[in-house]
């Protein structure tokens, strides 16, 4: 694979400390949710960093998928990522869970559906994913 941008991360104190980026332009305080044992409050979690980016992630993927086929995405397209933690069902530590909610007003819903598929094909997100992780993906109403 050729590598068109790299960056790199760092983190301390676990699921409750902080991660920031080698350059400095980005840091957040890491806390662990009651849910999961842990004290709550301010601060965010790897689920939460994981939930963002592959809603960021995805929402670009359409953009390329859409443009390529010339199609104009409305200025309030949004990707809503809902993602879970649990244990898993082989008793051998813990999974994710992931549901993609595609939001793409006033677009056809044949399109929508194209446009979506082709962007889980491309976005790097969701071809990791596929390996191993079962990922839905739904278009808002």
């Amino acid at each position: 694979m050729d590598i068109l941008y790299r960056t790199e991360a760092t983190a301390t104190g676990g699921r409750t400390g902080q991660a920031r980026t080698t350059d400095g332009a980005f840091s957040v305080a890491l806390v662990t949710p009651k849910e999961l044992g842990g004290p709550g409050g301010a601060g965010a979690n790897p689920e939460q960093l994981f939930a963002s980016g592959y809603a960021a992630c995805f929402l670009g993927a359409l953009k390329f998928v859409a443009a390529q086929r010339k199609v104009q995405l409305p200025e309030d397209s949004a990707v809503t990522a809902a993602v879970g933690i649990g244990k898993r069902d082989d008793g051998e530590g813990f999974g994710l869970d992931v549901a993609l909610t595609i939001a793409l007003p006033g677009i056809d819903a044949a399109l929508a559906r194209a446009l979506v598929d082709q962007a889980h094909i491309v976005c790097p997100y969701s071809h990791l994913a596929r390996r191993g992780l079962d990922v839905r993906l739904a278009l808002a109403d």
